[in-house]
């Protein structure tokens, strides 16, 4: 295995390997831990498949079943055209693009996909009672092929009825905007408005024979309960190699929920996980972030594994140690600041594995729970990935990126010593500070913003982090060598916002991915606003971000930063809609196509994803369990068919 770098690169995609440092010298009983969690956190597949589109399953195993049976010429540009298809779908879990969430276009042709099929055994087909073959593939290819049917998974764009123009699964069809939010704004009038729980995160919103609307809720015994069964039977096995009591009462806790899908039973859970900050190993499963629903209520099926980075966490402790300080000092209302920040904790991880809706792509950064109230009361816990962003860094060096962007010499030789351990300081610093930042005033709807809720909260903790990056503190604490260092982030990140991440969107798009629409908001309210600071510059018939005054970028990122918490806090939904709208979406046209140009020269991925490393267990003679054994050598499809059979629950 070749560390870090690519395995495999296909469309705009690449997959990296991630080494699991430390497993290795952990004892036999966190091994275990470490395996039947990684057990749970790969069993939920088949949950998010169904959640980003109702063909979702059905399309996966007809895929599958074609790949595995194909016999005719591998040269056949039909069948290499399927290919590239199937490993495309396989990233996103599903037909729709993992972050444009625009659907694929099949570059193999209608006729083939159905003569294939009809080749096929009928045992091998995911029919329906009755259904014959020929009427699934008609079915299938009306959704495959038709470019009207199911366009786009997530649909944000302001005007237009959000439920109705997205495809993801978390609505019954004609279900409209209107009606959903109506339904749910009825359920908060019968809620502890003071400790309120996420309504609707773990649920499907249906419509009865008489035209009422219900929740259809994801649990045991009930929608995806025999996928929810199969992750209790692990997290109990789990629990038998807890490292502490605490550990013991969080699986309790989450098990409880999965049973009962009742959401006072999640909160609880929330808050003993919270508070379980001992062990080397730690988790996530469940239903955790809502980007997959417009409306931002439903939370998409993720889990992960991590082992606790010793060493890397000294720089994650030092920011939660003095949480307290950001908060007084944040350039924020002082009504929006936190007079106590309670349980602020960040540690430094390194994943073992990686399930759901951090499966193949995932984020480098986390910080839970969602829930305001219980951030507020028992704090919220942080973690950076070290090894996901390691196996990012090396695949990334050499690129070419910085040459072709960066506008001068002075200015890369910056990026290419600091960029790194910035980058990670500004992770901690949106994770851990960020993210735990802030109030919302007395009465204020957490769900206020709707659906751009989502982008407001990343530019928050963005700006945060951005914020306290140059700030005189970071050096004092050790985490910066000099006071000049943040000019690599500033920099950076303003290339991205304003340049460089338009090149993973198609011509003719806008941004709808609530983090690119954030960045996009920064860097272009701050042009904007602050042009004697940031510009943007020709040269030789190139763009390039120009930074002409970086402290005056601090004083910018601190007013934007006030603005938006006050948004958040306030719970206005005019002026988040206003801000988004205005800077975070549109694309210039003839810009956007010179960068993507000189991006395809480079011969680039723009979106990077893993490979999984494989546990097994390793008995003696008498069938006893005597270690478990990691390797790292599995091919992307090898993996992708496997997990289809034997994580298959729905």
């Amino acid at each position: 295995m070749t560390k870090g770098n690519c395995v495999e690169r296909f469309a705009d995609l690449q997959l990296l390997r991630y080494e699991v440092p430390g497993f290795a010298l952990l004892p036999l009983r966190q091994k275990l831990l470490v395996y039947y969690l990684a057990e749970a956190a790969l069993l939920g597949r088949d949950i998010l498949w169904d959640q980003n589109c109702c063909y979702g399953l059905r399309l996966r195993q007809t895929l599958e079943a074609i790949y595995t049976n194909y016999d005719g010429p591998q040269e056949d540009a039909d069948w290499q055209a399927f290919v590239v298809y199937l490993k495309r779908v396989w990233f996103s879990n599903g037909i729709h693009h993992h972050y444009s969430c625009q659907k694929f276009e099949p570059g193999f042709s209608r006729d083939f996909f159905l003569a294939e099929i009809s080749k096929l055994d009928e045992s091998l087909l995911p029919l329906k009672e009755k259904e014959t073959a020929s009427h699934l593939a008609e079915e299938l290819a009306e959704v495959i092929f038709n470019p009207e049917v199911m366009p786009k998974r997530v649909n944000q764009t302001d005007g237009e009825d959000l439920l109705l123009t997205s495809s993801c699964n978390y609505y019954a069809d004609g279900i409209t905007q209107a009606e959903a939010e109506a339904f749910y704004a009825e359920q908060k009038k019968k809620v502890n408005p003071q400790k309120p729980p996420m309504l609707g995160m773990n649920s499907r919103l249906e419509r009865s024979a008489d035209g009422s609307l219900y929740e259809n809720v994801w649990r045991s015994g009930g929608l995806y309960g025999k996928a929810i069964d199969r992750i209790c039977d692990m997290l109990c096995k789990a629990r038998n190699y807890a490292e502490n009591e605490k550990q013991q009462a969080v699986i309790d806790k989450l098990v409880e929920f999965y049973r009962t899908g009742d959401l006072k039973a999640f909160d609880e859970y929330a808050i003993h996980w919270v508070g379980e900050t001992d062990g080397e190993v730690d988790f996530t499963n469940g239903f955790t972030e809502v980007y997959g629903d417009p409306l931002g209520l439903k939370a998409s099926w993720e889990g992960y594994v991590n082992i606790i980075d010793h060493e890397a966490t000294r720089r994650a402790k030092a920011l939660s140690d003095n949480a307290q300080w950001f908060e007084n000092h944040s350039p924020v209302d002082a009504r929006f600041k936190k007079k106590e920040c309670k349980g602020v904790s960040a540690k430094v991880i390194s994943a073992a594995v990686l399930g759901g809706d951090l499966y193949p792509s995932s984020a480098i950064g986390i910080n839970l729970p969602n829930s305001n109230w219980i951030r507020a009361e028992y704090g919220s816990k942080s973690v950076t990935i070290a090894n996901l962003t390691r196996a990012y860094n090396e695949a990334a060096r050499g690129s070419g990126m910085r040459e072709e962007f960066v506008i001068d010499d002075d200015t890369r030789q910056l990026l290419d010593r600091y960029g790194d351990v910035c980058d990670d300081l500004h992770t901690d610093l949106h994770e851990c500070l960020g993210h735990g930042s802030g109030q919302l005033l007395h009465g204020v709807d957490a769900d206020a913003l709707r659906a751009y809720g989502s982008t407001i909260e990343e530019a928050r903790a963005d700006l945060f982090g951005l914020y306290y990056i140059a700030d005189q503190k970071l050096v004092e604490l050790g985490l910066l060598p000099n006071a000049e260092v943040y000019k690599s982030q500033y920099y950076s990140y303003l290339m991205n916002g304003l340049l460089t991440q338009m090149v993973r969107i198609e011509e003719g798009n806008q941004i709808e991915e609530a983090h690119m629409r954030n960045r996009a908001l920064i860097g272009r309210w701050t042009l904007a606003n602050y042009p004697e600071a940031v510009q943007i510059v020709e040269e030789h018939g190139k763009h390039y971000v120009r930074i002409n005054d970086y402290p005056m970028l601090r004083k910018a990122f601190g007013e934007l930063l006030a603005e938006v918490q006050r948004i958040k806090s306030e719970g206005d939904f005019d002026a988040a809609r206003q801000l988004v709208e205005q800077y975070g979406i549109k694309l210039d046209a003839k810009l956007h196509h010179e960068i993507r140009e000189r991006y395809q020269r480079l011969n680039l991925a723009p979106y990077k994803g893993f490979i999984n490393s494989i546990y097994n267990l390793v008995r003696d003679a008498a069938g006893n369990i005597t270690d478990v054994s990691v390797s790292y050598d599995e091919a992307y499809d090898k993996q992708m068919l496997r997990y289809s059979q034997q994580y298959r629950t729905l």
